[in-house]
């Protein structure tokens, strides 16, 4: 595949100092929307600071969600708690993916009169796979532009929770990020209307792909009170009387990603060399993170 067989790098003489990481952007957004659905407040700590939470925070505000900033990576957001968003609402959402998809989701379960538009690149970005999996459960849901793509505009749906809804797993885990994170509130709003509550289920079709993501926001889901039971990669059920709840707080971990660069770094160094190494602030070994795995190879070589 590659001309060069490897690539021989000498050890550094010494490398050493601290650095504070950014927030994760997929934890990032993924936190503020399970808040803003969630009953009660809830405080975020270490949030990143990019376009992708400027929309986000920015839509939250627009649908009815309370949004206090101190600084610029702690925000106070209180949550809806099932109470419907505030409609009608024309939202921007820029080229930010981790907002579009989730909300388009959520808003779909919760229902109103909503339109979700973003730049020329955000149109060109496939939602039909996500579309389609809420066309399934009862969503409406228009695609005002080419069809699978957005602009969207979003109405009331006709929720129906009796069969298990089906999702493609080759095409972006952000699918089924949104399903997990929406499907919660179909079972809160049928309750509403007086049925019997009931497990939903997802079923995904084909090989499940960047399967950490979808741990992050299993455990994301477990924070806030949602102990979603995962059957292999294929199934996934949330439990009948599943309900949003603040945890009060939450940090947001630092991007892992991110930290790898200086995993490497610190691993470059030879052993007994001045310094006192590489301290990373922000991510730790118990990450939620796949790419925290990178502290793995350094290991390998004798780091620690």
């Amino acid at each position: 595949m590659y001309t060069t067989e490897f690539l021989d790098i000498p050890p550094l003489a010494g490398a050493h100092g601290t650095v504070t990481l950014p927030g994760s952007k997929s934890i990032s957004n993924r936190v503020l929307l399970l808040a803003a659905l969630s009953r009660g407040r809830t405080v975020i700590h270490d949030l990143l600071d990019s376009d992708d939470t400027r929309v986000m925070l920015a839509a939250l505000a627009q649908l009815g969600c309370d949004v206090a900033h101190s600084g610029s990576t702690t925000v106070t957001i209180g949550g809806l708690g099932g109470q419907a968003p505030r409609s009608p609402a024309r939202l921007f959402m820029g080229n930010a993916g981790t907002a579009m998809r989730p909300l388009t989701a959520a808003l779909s379960v919760l229902g109103g009169d909503f339109e979700l538009s973003g730049i020329a690149r955000m149109h060109e970005r496939p939602i039909g796979d996500l579309v389609d999996a809420l066309r399934q459960l009862g969503c409406t849901i228009t695609c005002t532009g080419v069809e699978g793509y957005p602009p969207l505009r979003i109405g009331q749906p006709a929720l129906r929770l009796d069969a298990p809804v089906r999702v493609r797993g080759d095409v972006s885990s952000q699918f089924l990020t949104a399903l997990l994170m929406a499907l919660p509130l179909a079972g809160h709003r049928a309750s509403m209307h007086g049925e019997a509550a009931r497990d939903i289920v997802i079923e995904v079709v084909g090989e499940l792909i960047s399967k950490p993501y979808i741990e992050i926001t299993l455990n994301l889901l477990a924070r806030f009170g949602i102990a979603v039971r995962r059957e292999g990669w294929q199934r996934f059920i949330i439990p009948a009387g599943s309900r949003y709840q603040s945890p009060g707080e939450i940090h947001v971990e630092a991007d892992a990603s991110s930290a790898s660069y200086f995993i490497g770094l610190g691993a470059l160094v030879a052993p007994g060399a001045d310094g006192q190494g590489i301290r990373i602030q922000g991510v730790g070994a118990a990450s939620i993170q796949g790419d925290i795995r990178f502290v793995e190879a350094a290991q390998a070589m004798g780091r620690t």
